[in-house]
Formats: C-alpha cells, structure tokens, sequence
C-alpha cells in the first residue's frame, strides 16, 4: 500500500516500484564473512605456533640444550611465510580480488542495466508479452 509508482526512463509507458530505500547492512553483518575468516586465521596461526614450539622445544631437550626463542623465532616464520606464499596468498588475492572487482563494478563483473532489460525483453516476447506493456 505504500509504494508508488513512477514511469522510468527506460521504457516508455513502463512503471517502477518504489519502496523504502535500501540500507547499508551493519559493520558486523556487512563483514561477517571477513571476521570468520581472520577469526579462523589468528586460531590456525596460534595453533601453528604452539605446535611448533612444542616441537623446537622437544628437539632442543632431546639434544640436551635448552629452548631459545632466538633460535625458534626466524624458524616459525620461515614457515609461517612458506604456508603464506604456497596457500593462503593465492586463496586469498583469488577470492578477495574477485569479490572487490566485482563490489566496484568491473566490467568484466557485472552486466549493464541495459544488456538485462534486453535479456528481460527477450524472455517476455518469448512468452508471447509485450515488454513495452506492463
């Protein structure tokens, strides 16, 4: 009941609806898909140094030395930026890329309001519809 129509400038004698504009979603809602996937990074990078360093720390005592952070650190991120490098980098440019391309409009994204009113009109005069009527 609320909503009005106005003719559009696409098609002549064609009318639109219009409802309540649309809102951004919250920060939270807008980027919950992000913070799962930083939340579940920080939890696998904890993991990976908290294994790690059990395992440096029991070499170290099976070879009768004691565990020196000097030592474990430059060990635990050579092999944090191997897994970066080998998985997470390409996984990530691949997905984040592709989702930012497609948020800032690419052309290689997205199709024109124009090519999907054709598609639509097409699909109408399938059905035997006159698209210019409503």
């Amino acid at each position: 009941m609320g909503e009005r129509t106005t003719p559009t400038t696409h098609r002549p004698g064609a009318t639109r609806i219009e409802g309540p504009p649309l809102r951004k979603p919250r920060w939270p809602k807008a980027y919950g898909f992000a913070l799962v996937t930083g939340a579940l990074f920080v939890f696998a990078w904890i993991g990976q140094f908290l294994f790690q360093m059990t395992v440096v720390s029991n070499e170290a005592h099976q070879h009768g030395q004691s565990f020196a952070w000097g030592d474990f650190l430059p060990q635990f991120l050579a092999s944090t930026f191997e897994n970066w490098q080998s998985e997470f980098l390409q996984l990530v440019w691949q997905a984040a890329g592709l989702a930012l391309f497609y948020y800032w409009g690419s052309s290689q994204s997205r199709e024109s309001d124009e090519r999907i009113e054709a598609k639509l009109d097409a699909l109408l005069r399938e059905r035997g519809l006159d698209p210019e009527r409503p």
